[in-house]
């Protein structure tokens, strides 16, 4: 093993490659061959929020904006994929609508859904509108100057409106949402074989997202954000804006979740405006805080943690689960800021400068003993 670590360590560019081998094994080859098909589609749950971690660790980790409205650009992704799945499947029953319209007495399909019966229309708009509607908002609020609180405060609104909006629209399910979905693209969402075939969609599209994450945070791009984060007043005199250099990765985690909430609804195999609105949108920041917003794999880690933890204790505490991840929460930020993945560097710091503070001090070398005949004969 130790020799292992120093050949690692004497060639830099084999550590990534090593780590996404071993992410790769284990997410391919292990979690299918010991997790059952159920835990195995909660996993893909998890893996679908680990991917909106990602772009919120780029957007709060790296660039200081406290996103506190990710919920609404995962629920346009997650309700575009619905909307096409139900058109699909009402048009190979032979429907003019879905199911649901027809027990609400809707008999004529509104106008905004006849674009998305078509798949790659629906995968176009999934991949585009998050951004474009986070490009819109962030031109909008980082050109102004928006910032800090504020902007946590703008974004939470927002996420808090588009729920309040959804669950009055009975056209797009209303407050129960859209589910019932019986195929994804022409695969049956029944069978297990399927089901896993969505688990290595989410598994290979986060090992991609962590890879794009990294670049960008190796790039003189994440080196300005970062720089915009600490002073931003002086990279605006160095000449750059550091409104477009926010916008960037405010777009970047919006494009992030709304990747994740398209994959979320063939996975879960429903979406409501209980997904998408104000606690979720907490839920996404909790998890990346816990882990260690500032690091790589601290926000992935900590949303998959947190998501398993939440599902785990929730059977066994049904009402106290809240008050432990508030309890976890405030110790996190309030005791260790960097997260959990910042334990590791601070207790090795900590047994360093112990090592070196109890460390013996050193001697000075002694003189050499010269006789006393000697010194008279040099004399």
């Amino acid at each position: 093993m130790s020799a292992l670590t120093e050949r690692l360590r004497a060639y830099p560019r084999l550590t990534p490659l090593a780590g996404f081998g071993v992410a790769a094994i284990l997410l391919f080859a292990v979690a299918p061959a010991v997790l059952s098909d159920f835990r195995l589609n909660l996993l893909a749950k998890f893996l679908c929020f680990a991917i909106v971690a990602a772009g919120i660790g780029l957007a709060w980790g790296r660039g200081g904006m406290l996103t506190l409205g990710q919920g609404v650009f995962f629920g346009i992704g997650a309700y575009i994929m619905a909307m096409h799945m139900q058109l699909a499947d009402a048009a190979r029953l032979g429907n003019d609508v879905p199911e649901f319209m027809e027990i609400s007495g809707i008999s004529e399909l509104p106008g905004f859904w006849q674009p998305f019966a078509s798949g790659p229309v629906a995968i176009i708009a999934i991949l585009v509108l998050p951004g474009l509607v986070a490009a819109v908002l962030g031109y909008g609020v980082f050109k102004r100057r928006v910032r800090g609180a504020y902007f946590a405060i703008l974004s939470q609104a927002l996420a808090a409106a588009l729920a309040i909006l959804l669950t009055g629209q009975q056209a797009i399910g209303g407050f129960t949402g859209l589910s019932d979905f019986r195929a994804f693209f022409g695969f049956k969402l029944s069978d297990p074989v399927n089901r896993q075939m969505l688990f290595f969609i989410a598994a290979g599209t986060l090992l991609v997202v962590v890879a794009l994450i990294r670049q960008l945070n190796r790039s003189r791009y994440g080196e300005l954000l970062v720089a915009v984060r600490d002073a931003e007043e002086r990279v605006r005199f160095l000449g750059y804006d550091p409104a477009n250099i926010k916008i960037v990765a405010y777009v970047v985690a919006a494009f992030l979740a709304g990747i994740a909430g398209a994959l979320f609804t063939p996975i879960v195999g429903i979406i409501s405006p209980a997904d998408i609105g104000v606690i979720p949108s907490i839920a996404f920041l909790i998890g990346v805080a816990i882990g260690g917003r500032t690091t790589l794999l601290g926000p992935v880690l900590g949303a998959i943690g947190v998501a398993w933890a939440q599902t785990s204790l929730s059977e066994s505490f049904p009402s106290g689960w809240t008050y432990m991840q508030g309890i976890l929460f405030i110790v996190v930020v309030g005791f260790i800021p960097a997260g959990l993945a910042g334990l590791w560097p601070l207790l090795r710091d900590r047994v360093r400068a112990r090592r070196e503070s109890t460390a013996p001090p050193p001697t000075a070398p002694a003189e050499p003993v010269v006789d006393t005949e000697e010194k008279v004969a040099a004399r």
